[in-house]
């Protein structure tokens, strides 16, 4: 008797690929929009000499840096994952 798993048994794979890939990408939208605008808002501030206010953009910098590049990979993995459980 041979096991094998029956890929054909889960409906919407395809459907499931859009879905992540559309989410993913909206995050990944929307964090470089506000690397952005936390890029300029430090910059306004830095000139300013508005420090409270330029950490805060620097750190919410970093943060949507990071987001960005979650959201990138993120996209890359599930496309891997996806094709490596197609090619099984």
């Amino acid at each position: 008797m041979d096991v094998f798993p029956d890929f054909g048994g889960v409906g919407g794979a395809s459907d499931l690929r859009a879905i992540v890939g559309a989410l993913l990408m909206f995050v990944l939208v929307i964090a470089v929009l506000m690397l952005i605008v936390c890029a300029i808002v430090w910059a306004i501030a830095s000139s300013n000499g508005n420090h409270q206010a330029a950490t805060k953009a620097r750190t919410g910098l970093w943060v949507s840096l990071g987001a960005a590049a979650l959201a990138g990979a993120g996209v890359a993995w599930v496309n891997f994952l996806l094709d490596i459980g197609t090619g099984l």
